[in-house]
């Protein structure tokens, strides 16, 4: 990491440097700054084509949010309840109707339901059970991408998109945002570096967020920063390969101090009515927002879900939360006339088993989950599939994660039999398993 640092202020930390005079470069994974990110992505789509062309499909989708609900959320209690399973099974909660006839979902959900015809359950997931979001990122278990190294889904857009854009130098926004930091799951494998996401924690958010007013002088500092940056390693690189980056550390800095995304992140731009309905899931808010300013897909997250205790007691806090994020974020959609132009997914790792264990709690269960969906042109209003009498299994239409994923890109116009070149050459499909859940597409 190299860290340049400007001048000297008072009101700094035990090392007497105060946090606001300087640029700090690396800590995005792989020790990237962010001119360096919009570099490896200009070079990624001038150097690195699919094995044949990306076929435009009939997706209407321009972005996707992907919510991940990590440790894996009760099925039994959220959108497949079984009220004439015995007491052991059915657990505490009730079903409520929504305005889909026929349609019900857990007690906890009332705004959801109010609102069903915008939005779909697919009822029949089978998963792997492993505490990852591998699996409903990328299509495959963490197990496999530890060799592997198959692409999530946010990376996958971020490629596609740069190779569409040529060297993508003409984004103000970034193609791939993730609000709940990094993971295997939202890691590019084999699409390589250019294509992670920028992160709260990383230079590419941080960097982009809401700051206090700068002066002109002090905008004039902070590019001077940058370019004595590429000058100092034009000077380190003897062999000149490093000429004429001057370019790239413009875009960066362009986007730092004037992109659309700084814009979106800042949640102060909203009226105080939308911020106080947003008020303990802001990340729906900001995922909104990011969406809308352009960027292609974003994931974020809520709670956890790992309830082998007390299942109940956590979801009777989480669940409100769940639907009031869920609810005010599909609704603005539609407000905004986005609700084609942008998929939602809501899902974890997998379900929590139908009969209720000794402490009041659900433990893993992978046979069968349960998934939310909406927007992106896809088919509201249904329920897809169904579990059994107790929800332990699939009873008809099993799907897997990959299917969904499949889905997904195809209503975003990404064919999901297209291929990349994995790390060693050889052309790799996006998933195996290809087909779509056709009640949704």
């Amino acid at each position: 990491m190299l860290t340049l640092w400007g001048s000297s202020a008072s009101g700094g930390f035990c090392d007497g440097l105060g946090r606001r005079d300087f640029i700090r470069v690396g800590a995005l994974g792989a020790g990237l700054t962010l001119a360096d990110l919009l570099r490896a992505k200009a070079t990624a789509a001038d150097n690195s084509r699919p094995n044949q062309p990306t076929r435009s499909r009939s997706g209407k989708a321009k972005a996707a949010i992907l919510v991940y609900l990590p440790g894996g959320p009760s099925h039994m209690d959220m959108y497949d309840l079984k009220p004439e399973a015995p007491a052991e099974f059915r657990g505490e909660f009730k079903p409520i109707s929504t305005n889909v006839s026929g349609l019900q979902i857990s007690e906890h959900f009332p705004m959801q339901a109010k609102m069903f015809d915008k939005l779909a359950v697919v009822r029949s997931l089978v998963a792997v059970d492993e505490h990852s979001d591998s699996q409903v990122m990328t299509g495959f278990s963490e197990q496999i991408n530890r060799v592997q190294e198959h692409p999530s889904f946010g990376s996958v857009l971020s490629k596609v998109r740069a190779l569409q854009g040529g060297s993508g130098l003409q984004d103000t926004v970034p193609s791939f945002v993730s609000l709940r930091g990094m993971s295997r799951g939202t890691e590019p494998g084999f699409l390589g570096v250019a294509h992670r996401p920028f992160t709260p924690n990383g230079p590419g958010l941080a960097n982009l967020r809401p700051a206090t007013a700068n002066t002109g002088a002090n905008l004039d500092a902070r590019k001077n920063l940058l370019t004595g940056l590429d000058d100092l390693r034009r000077d380190i690189d003897a062999s000149g390969t490093m000429a004429g980056l001057d370019t790239f550390t413009g875009k960066a800095f362009d986007m730092v101090t004037s992109g659309v995304a700084r814009d979106a992140l800042n949640l102060e731009k909203e009226s105080k009515e939308n911020r106080e309905r947003y008020k303990g899931v802001e990340g729906f808010l900001t995922a909104r927002r990011l969406v809308e300013a352009g960027v292609g897909c974003v994931t974020l997250s809520i709670g956890g879900w790992d309830t082998h205790s007390n299942n109940f007691t956590t979801l009777k806090r989480q669940l409100p939360m769940v639907d009031r994020g869920i609810a005010n974020l599909v609704q603005d959609l539609h407000d905004r006339g986005m609700a084609d132009d942008v998929a939602v997914v809501m899902w974890g790792e997998f379900g929590r088993t139908p009969k209720v264990n000794g402490t009041a709690g659900r433990d893993h269960w992978s046979p069968v989950m349960s998934a939310l969906v909406a927007g992106g042109g896809l088919k509201m209003g249904q329920a897809v599939g169904s579990s059994t009498a107790r929800g332990e299994r699939p009873k008809d239409r099993p799907y897997r994660p990959s299917n969904l994923l499949a889905t997904l890109y195809n209503a975003m116009g990404i064919d999901p039999a297209m291929t990349f070149n994995n790390g060693s050459g050889r052309p790799v499909h996006l998933l195996e398993d290809r087909n779509l859940i056709t009640e949704l597409a």
